[in-house]
């Protein structure tokens, strides 16, 4: 009796293979019983449990076989599980690590009975049951389902999950958590260490607004209970939940390039001491030096001891090694090819529409240039009607033929504050020619700021000369607008318009949308690694004393200025199409076949026009996979994950701006699409246009410096006698010092750099493919689009009629050009490529 009843189990039962894909390390999982997984079911629910779906048997992970591919170790394990007849097909699995040490999961597959493989996207790390005191992850399938179309089996799992996601609002975080919650900029300062790294809290307050951040939970510090308190030394491991940490590669590739970033200005910084050099470079030789192959290393015990100084104590041993490397900036493009290119008035202009920085410039809709507060600018007609191609000032506004890059209005009211800092910083307005062949030249420079009585502005106009006095003094104007503009893109188009914006919407996303919603599959690759790249920046970039305080002007001010340049940020103007109608770059098209509605003043605008091509293939994808999930705008409607996670996003995670009324209503699929597409956008192609030309461009300081020392000398006084002794030295010691100098240069050369792990736009790992033949037919017709794209692109770098693609630089526009043929990425400094997040 007892053979029988074996026998008809055994005939009810069928068996479960996968393999499991794990990054090697030097610390696995090891055999026998270190970690273990069971499936659930779709379909079957256990009714004598939880109610969640039924379960198959326990597999261990053992005897794993490792290989190697573009450059990484993965140890792959062969499981199989053995489940009743009627279990179905498995929609999720947990693994519980009952090791001493962490593993970073990569991937999942599972093959069913019936021969259909089933894929899971892990790419996270699995910490041990022993330090989390949780003993199981979950992880779902990549077929996708909305709420109400969730199988019965997962019900109970998909709830589960997004509860224990959210947290209760309390407590430290620890490194193993995966919670997600918001809290305020209260973080940036140190007040334990001095007033002067006193910061204010930034977010939830009218004066100094600003988009919420992951929380940390880390208590108080003594001396300010609204800051939170800082680790003594730069850490590198500050919390950011699992699925968003650096996998294994990635990590390594970081603290190598930090390191190599760090000792490269560290070797110059010494130099500089030992040689007993001025702070200032003494002529343009000495700058180019710097990126000369044939560098004197300064390598000793003072270079360590300052080194050790600065990073972790688990980060010191990496030295060694690193020192053995030759350490020298590479040439950046901005001389690569013609290296006064940097001086000429139409690659200044140029730079407005193809530089790092081109989403600034704007249409000028009234003459003379006026201030919010209605105060009229000091530029007059007179000042540039001779350099209008025989225009009047009447014609040319009325082609609209005039634009301007305007510093002005909100850098007025904190300059009494930036020049008691040893920083001479005007507001700029910079007015500039369409000319006949599409280029800008800057015909006139309003250097402003503020007079002795309140609303009083003392200004001064320069325009262009080619010889004499009057060009150098044109020349320092055009620094000082340098000055303003390169702040701006780093306080503001870089960190605030990308980074700080979008990091409110992953944690939505994660707290809102489960792993199981077609939404998340489609923002997911989006989010890769941003979470943790703003940590980092919070420790050591934006924070007190951190890299963008010591290089800008702005210097304890920066986040100030940033948190009220967010007063003005609203998401619906994010779009491309929108942002270049609000900026005067373009006007409505009502053309049905144009799917952005929009047309360029001019096609000679390098980021509007790959912008655009890049927008309407973002756009028309996005569109494609929504069509496929949602039938009508009902079926958003009645989305409840979709409308909790819109509702967070507007009234917490951008809870500052939650009463405004241009947020899309998430009625309709169009809202929904809009949404995305936005979101899409800001993550992957304008965080590429701002930041990965930075070292082309800011590599080399004298085209965009970080800060100017020196006011431009007025007739009749001492330093205009200075300045008429030797204007090339009045220059030099107009600009940064040499250390200021040397880290901005270290700064560009580090975020320029893609990883080799990098994910660009239109590519996926295969293991994180959506189990959906229509989605994976609209995804190839996204990147086909994409690879024409980027035929075009190529043409229009060879098209001798438009100028602005390359200018006297020689630096063809190639910030938006997609680079999906990159599929094993080869990282570094390639200035092309729009990987799929803000992943550096």
């Amino acid at each position: 009796m007892q053979h029988q009843q074996q026998q008809r189990a055994q005939s009810r039962q069928s068996t479960i293979n996968g393999e499991i894909v794990i990054v090697q390390s030097h610390k696995q999982p090891g055999s026998g019983k270190s970690a273990s997984l069971r499936l659930y079911s779709c379909a079957e629910v256990d009714p004598t449990e939880t109610g969640e779906g039924k379960m198959s048997s326990q597999t261990n992970l053992k005897c794993g076989k490792t290989k190697t591919s573009n450059g990484e170790k993965t140890r792959t394990y062969h499981v199989k599980f053995y489940v009743e007849s009627s279990f179905g097909i498995p929609g999720a699995f947990v693994i519980r690590n009952q090791g001493k040490h962490r593993f970073f999961l990569q991937s999942a597959s599972f093959e069913t009975h019936s021969n259909q493989m089933i894929q899971f996207d892990c790419h996270s790390w699995v910490y041990p049951s022993q330090k989390t005191k949780k003993f199981d992850r979950i992880f779902f399938s990549n077929t996708k389902y909305l709420p109400n179309q969730t199988p019965q089996g997962l019900m109970k799992l998909r709830n589960k999950e997004l509860i224990s996601l959210r947290g209760d609002g309390g407590g430290e975080r620890k490194e193993w958590d995966r919670i997600y919650d918001y809290d305020y900029y209260n973080d940036l300062g140190n007040p334990d260490k001095g007033p002067e790294h006193e910061r204010p809290v930034l977010g939830g307050s009218e004066l100094h607004p600003y988009p919420r951040r992951g929380r940390t939970g880390r208590p108080p510090s003594n001396a300010d209970p609204l800051t939170e308190s800082r680790p003594h030394t730069t850490n590198l491991d500050i919390y950011v939940p699992l699925d968003e940490r650096f996998s294994p590669k990635k990590q390594s590739e970081f603290t190598s390039n930090s390191i190599q970033a760090a000792l490269w200005f560290l070797i110059h910084e010494v130099k500089f001491v030992m040689q007993k050099d001025s702070n200032h470079f003494e002529s343009f030789d000495e700058i180019h030096d710097m990126f000369s192959d044939n560098q004197n290393q300064v390598i000793g015990g003072s270079l360590k001891e300052k080194l050790k100084a600065m990073v972790p104590n688990e980060l010191f041993k990496d030295i060694t090694h690193a020192i053995k490397t030759p350490l020298k900036f590479p040439v950046p493009q901005m001389i690569a090819e013609n290296e006064f290119a940097w001086k000429d008035d139409e690659e200044f202009g140029r730079q407005m529409l193809a530089g790092i920085n081109p989403a600034q410039i704007r249409s000028l809709e009234v003459f003379p240039p006026q201030s919010k507060n209605g105060m009229v600018s000091s530029i007059e007609p007179s000042h540039i009607e001779h350099n209008l191609e025989g225009m009047t000032l009447a014609q040319a506004m009325n082609n609209w033929r005039i634009f301007i890059l305007d510093h002005h209005d909100y850098l007025i009211p904190f300059l009494r504050k930036i020049n008691t800092k040893d920083v001479c910083t005007y507001a700029s307005r910079t007015l500039l020619f369409l000319k006949s062949d599409a280029t800008l030249k800057p015909i006139a420079i309003e250097l402003s700021f503020p007079g002795f009585a309140e609303g009083q502005e003392i200004s001064w106009v320069f325009t262009p000369a080619r010889q004499g006095e009057a060009a150098a003094l044109w020349h320092y104007a055009k620094a000082h607008v340098a000055v303003n503009d390169t702040v701006y893109h780093q306080l503001v188009s870089h960190w605030l318009h990308t980074h700080a914006v979008v990091e409110p919407f992953i944690i939505a996303t994660r707290r809102q949308l489960s792993g199981m919603h077609p939404i998340h599959w489609l923002l997911d690759p989006h989010f890769k690694d941003t979470m943790h790249v703003n940590a980092l920046a919070r420790s050591m970039l934006i924070n007190s004393g951190g890299i963008l305080e010591k290089t800008l002007f702005s210097a304890e001010l920066s986040m100030e200025l940033s948190a009220e340049l967010y007063k003005e940020w609203r998401f619906d103007e994010q779009a491309l199409p929108a942002d270049l109608l609000k900026r005067g770059m373009a006007i409505e098209d009502p053309d049905p076949d144009n799917p952005t509605g929009v047309q360029l003043l001019f096609q000679d605008y390098p980021y509007g026009s790959d912008g655009l091509e890049i927008w309407s293939a973002i756009q028309a994808w996005v569109t494609d996979f929504c069509m496929l999930f949602y039938t009508d705008d009902e079926s958003v409607r009645s989305d409840e994950e979709i409308q909790a996670w819109w509702s967070e996003i507007q009234n917490v995670g951008h809870g500052d701006k939650s009463s405004e009324t241009w947020w899309y209503h998430m009625t309709s699929r169009e809202d929904l699409i809009k949404a995305l597409t936005t979101l899409i956008w800001i993550a992957s192609a304008l965080h590429a246009s701002v930041n990965f030309g930075q070292y082309a461009y800011a590599g080399y300081p004298l085209n965009r410096p970080t800060l100017c020392r020196r006011f431009i000398p007025e007739e009749g006084t001492f330093e205009y006698a200075e300045f008429l002794k030797d204007p090339d030295k009045y220059y030099l010691n107009m600009l940064p010092e040499r250390v200021e100098m040397t880290l901005g240069i270290a700064l560009a050369e580090a975020v320029s750099r893609h990883t080799s792990d990098e994910v660009y736009l239109g590519q996926r790992p295969s293991s994180l493919w959506i189990n959906n033949e229509e989605v994976s037919h609209k995804f190839e017709k996204f990147n086909q689009e994409l690879r024409n794209i980027e035929k075009r692109i190529e043409e229009k770098n060879t098209n001798p009629e438009l100028n602005n693609r390359r200018g006297r630089a020689e630096i063809p526009y190639m910030l938006l050009y997609p680079d999906t043929s990159n599929v094993e990425s080869r990282g570094g400094i390639t200035g092309k490529g729009i990987p799929n997040s803000i992943s550096i």
